[in-house]
Formats: C-alpha cells, sequence, structure tokens
C-alpha cells in the first residue's frame, strides 16, 4: 500500500512538472551564456567544449529553460580572422544547431551595438586568452560610412550564425559614443534589421534597454555614471518602431523599465532580470537566496531571460530561477532534490554547505565543510542533472569546500580584529594569512582576474592601515577610477586595468601582511 501510495505521489509530482514546462514553453525560460571573462575550465563558458554545452544545455533544459543567449565575442574578432576566431565561429554555429536540433531550445546572439577589433591588437591573442577591453573600438553611430564598414563586417561574421532565432542589441556597456543620440541609436538598430534580413529573413532583433543609450553617452562624455529615465527609454522605443523593424522585441529588467513598458507594448517585452542569478563582472562564489526565485517569476508578456557568469558552481540560483519561472516552490526540500539530482547521496550536505555560505556563522561554514569533506573520500556518483557540473562530482565537492573556507576564514580575521584592535599582534597576522592562503587557493582554482565585489571582506580590509590596499578600499566604482586627460581616456583605463582587478587585490594583501611583519 505504501508502494503504491508512492508510486502515485511521484507520479503527480511528475505531471505537475510536465505541465508546467508545457506552459512554460509557450514563453521564453531563457539563459545568458556571457563568455566575455577569460579564466580557467569549466568556469568560463569562453573555454567550454562542444560537449560541455551538450552536458549544461541537458542540464537547463531539465529544469524546464527552453532558450539561450550567448556572447560569441564578435566584436572582438580581427579582420582577417585568425584561425582560432574561425575556430570558434565554427563552434558557435555547432552550439546554436545542438540548442534546435537535440533540445528544442532557441538560441539568441548578443551583439554589442558599435564596436568592432583594433585588428592588429586583437590578432595577436588567441580567442581563450583575448581580454575583453582594449582591443576594441567604439564606432561613431552618425557617421554612414564608419557605420556602413562595421555593419558589413558584422554581416561576414554573422554568416556562420545565420540560423540563430534572433540578436540582443544592448545599449551600453560595451558600446556607446559620446554624447550620441537615440535617433542615431535607432538608426543603428535599423542598419542591423536591414542586414538580418539579408543573412536571413525572420531573425527577430530585440532592443535591450540595460541603461539608455543617451545616458551611456553622457557616461562616456562625462566619465560620470547615471542611470537613464524610463522617459529616455520610451523615445528610444518610439524611434526604433517607426523603422520597420519586425519581428523586433525589447528585453529590459522587469522592476527597471519592463513593468511600465509591458503595460504600453505588451507582446514584445521580454523580461531580462540581469543580475538576479550572478552578477558580472563577479568574483566566483556560490548565491543562495529568495531573490533569483522572484526574479524568475517577474516575467514580460514574452517571457523571462536569467544570466549567469560562473555557470558550474552557480546552481541553486539557476534552479531557483525556473522554478519561480514555471510557477513550482522552492523550498529548501525542493533544494536537497535538486542537488541530490546533480551528485546522488549528496544533497542534504551540499545544500548544507549553499546556506552556510550566505551568512556569517563560522561554526556552520566548518560542520558543512566536514560534511562535504567525506564525500571527497568515497566514489561520487553524478545524477541526472550532472551535466550541470559537466560531470565532474568531485571538483563541484571541492570548490564548494574551498568556497566555505574562504568564507570561515574572512569571518575568523573579522572575530580577531573585534577583540584585538592591534592589526600587528601574533594572533591578527595569522588570519589575515589564513584568509589570504585561502581566497589565494581559490582564485588559482578558477583563475578569474576581473572585479570583486564582497562588501564583508571590504570593510574588513579597512581595517589594515596600508597603502598597498588603498586603491581597492574608495567608494567610488571601479568604472570611475580610471586615469587620463580626458573622460575618454579614464574610462577606457578604468575599464582596462578592472580586468587584472582580483590579482592586484591579493597581491596587495600580502603586501601588506609582509609589511605588518616586518615593521
Amino acid at each position: 500500500m505504501i508502494r503504491r501510495l508512492a508510486i502515485a505521489f511521484w507520479m503527480m509530482v511528475c505531471f505537475q512538472t510536465a505541465v508546467a514546462q508545457e506552459k512554460a514553453d509557450d514563453k521564453i525560460l531563457g539563459m545568458y551564456v556571457h563568455l566575455g571573462w577569460s579564466y580557467h575550465h569549466p568556469y568560463a563558458a569562453r573555454t567550454w567544449s562542444l560537449d560541455d554545452w551538450r552536458n549544461y544545455l541537458g542540464g537547463l533544459r531539465q529544469l524546464g529553460y527552453n532558450s539561450i543567449l550567448i556572447w560569441p565575442m564578435l566584436e572582438t574578432m580581427p579582420e582577417p580572422l585568425t584561425t582560432g576566431d574561425r575556430r570558434q565561429l565554427e563552434k558557435t554555429k555547432a552550439i546554436i544547431d545542438l540548442a534546435h536540433r537535440d533540445f528544442a531550445m532557441k538560441a539568441f546572439v548578443v551583439l554589442c551595438p558599435n564596436i568592432r577589433a583594433k585588428n592588429e591588437l586583437a590578432a595577436k591573442y588567441t580567442f581563450e586568452n583575448r581580454p575583453v577591453y582594449g582591443v576594441d573600438e567604439y564606432i561613431d553611430p552618425g557617421d554612414p560610412e564608419q557605420l556602413g564598414k562595421l555593419v558589413a563586417w558584422r554581416q561576414t561574421l554573422m554568416e556562420q550564425l545565420r540560423e540563430c532565432d534572433g540578436i540582443f542589441m544592448i545599449d551600453s556597456d560595451p558600446g556607446g559614443y559620446p554624447n550620441s543620440t537615440n535617433i542615431e541609436f535607432a538608426y543603428l538598430m535599423a542598419a542591423h534589421r536591414r542586414m538580418l534580413d539579408r543573412l536571413r529573413p525572420g531573425i527577430e532583433i530585440y532592443y535591450w534597454a540595460w541603461t539608455g543609450w543617451e545616458s551611456y553617452g553622457r557616461f562616456h562624455a562625462t566619465g560620470n555614471f547615471k542611470m537613464g529615465q524610463q522617459a529616455e527609454i520610451q523615445d528610444a522605443l518610439s524611434l526604433i518602431g517607426r523603422q520597420r523593424m519586425d519581428p523586433w522585441g525589447i528585453a529590459t529588467h522587469w522592476l527597471g523599465y519592463g513593468a511600465q513598458i509591458d503595460s504600453l507594448m505588451q507582446d514584445r517585452v521580454l523580461a531580462y532580470n540581469y543580475g538576479a542569478i550572478e552578477g558580472e563582472p563577479s568574483f566566483p562564489y556560490t548565491n543562495y537566496g529568495p531573490g533569483a526565485y522572484d526574479a524568475g517569476k517577474n516575467k514580460g508578456r514574452r517571457g523571462v531571460f536569467g544570466n549567469a557568469q560562473t555557470h558550474c558552481i552557480q546552481l541553486p540560483n539557476t534552479f531557483a530561477f525556473s522554478r519561480g519561472a514555471l510557477g513550482l516552490p522552492a523550498e529548501k526540500a525542493d533544494y536537497i532534490t535538486f542537488a541530490d539530482q546533480l551528485i546522488e547521496g549528496a544533497g542534504t550536505a551540499i545544500v548544507a554547505g549553499w546556506e552556510a555560505l550566505q551568512g556569517a556563522d563560522i561554526g556552520r561554514m566548518k560542520a558543512a565543510e566536514k560534511e562535504l569533506a567525506r564525500f571527497q573520500k568515497v566514489k561520487l556518483k553524478p545524477g541526472k542533472l550532472s551535466g550541470l557540473i559537466f560531470g565532474d562530482p568531485e571538483r563541484f565537492v571541492t570548490d564548494l569546500i574551498a568556497q566555505l573556507r574562504m568564507t570561515a576564514s574572512l569571518f575568523t580575521l573579522r572575530e580577531v580584529l573585534a577583540k584585538n584592535a592591534d592589526v600587528r599582534s601574533a594572533a591578527t597576522t595569522a588570519a589575515f594569512a589564513a584568509f589570504i592562503a585561502a581566497a589565494d587557493g581559490w582564485q588559482q582554482r578558477h583563475g578569474y582576474k576581473s572585479y570583486w565585489h564582497w562588501p564583508a571582506m571590504t570593510e574588513t580590509l579597512k581595517s589594515f592601515p596600508s597603502a598597498h590596499l588603498q586603491p581597492f578600499l574608495t567608494d567610488k566604482p571601479w568604472w570611475e577610477r580610471g586615469e587620463g586627460a580626458t573622460a575618454a581616456e579614464r574610462t577606457a583605463n578604468a575599464y582596462e586595468m578592472v580586468q587584472s582587478y582580483t590579482p592586484r587585490l591579493l597581491e596587495a594583501m600580502k603586501a601588506t601582511l609582509t609589511d605588518l611583519r616586518t615593521k
């Protein structure tokens, strides 16, 4: 009798999930896979093989995702193409085909509005190691000749990607031009619309409304950033709508511009709740909390998109986002079931680790680490969703332990500082050294180099009077920390410098520790 009830309950759960997914397929539930940052495999999507993509897409599809968005970094590819760039274009084409053929998923591509490579400089790098910033140049959208050359080169690049379902054109980073107007942006969008029609009629184009084109033009002109207002976005939409853009839509954050635009434009709006799963650029660190679930629920008429940067560790929020979009619960038991489908039998320990990372309880972190360490001593069995961890449960467990050690060591340092104001004491320097070692060890595993935003760490480092650390402790946002005689030079310098932020911060910590021990 009990067995029959259990089977009946399981069938009911499967039926509810199938119904929810069938309804979801009527609308977009998508994940953005950002190839921008160059770091180690499998943390950076830029390093994924086609088999990695097959694993990841298979896992996403089982969670209910039916669309992907890829930034293939066409803007950094020089003319003529290097051998590596040709291979990357071929792989991106294969990813699009894979999504369509094996998973019945839509596949979209990001194009930045007015960026192209500095050919000689970009050609010096492999695709895998090429930086995001510093190898590109900004084209004046008000210059018809330059814009024409840009679009013609993009058409050549997009020829292999012509089977994509659409492109997303962002109104800001990376892109923009000093004091450029919405009229110029509408013209730029229309030029891309005509280019897509030449490739294959029916390719959609989405205006990705993030900060506002004119607001970002003011940033390029002054070096000071401020988000655009609703009226600015509406003005751009009005101008774009007059350009014979169909098929087109707008993708924008639901809690920013989205809800108001949805009430006016209705079936064109796709909620793009950027940063709800994971921010970008973002030091690799697993997020777990209700925000991603709520963001999944906030959908436009066409559906909802989320994004992650380090997809192989950012799984609880990936799960929660889809559950919110599908109208399914995301209670602790649901997370445990999900984690068991990553690694069989490890769900409770994994969720305990995810939960511990979000707080400041050192004992809880150490207990979670101890429990996870048991799984390093046995043969782990991948679950049915192990594609999301690329079939490598040992790496996944080790990654979670590394994050717990780093976090516990930071909060241990905070406790020591609270009890002992002398930053040169043996207890303080020992705790500081332990944190540096743990943070450096985790960074060496994933190799990420860009911006590291961790308020608890920043506040702790302010306790150390060190000239080495001061550049990292300013209240200015990183994009306003550049040097140069003009706003353009300062902005360009800030964007180039942020690409080495994390290694420079770790070196500053090590230099500070050396000073504390020698003075």
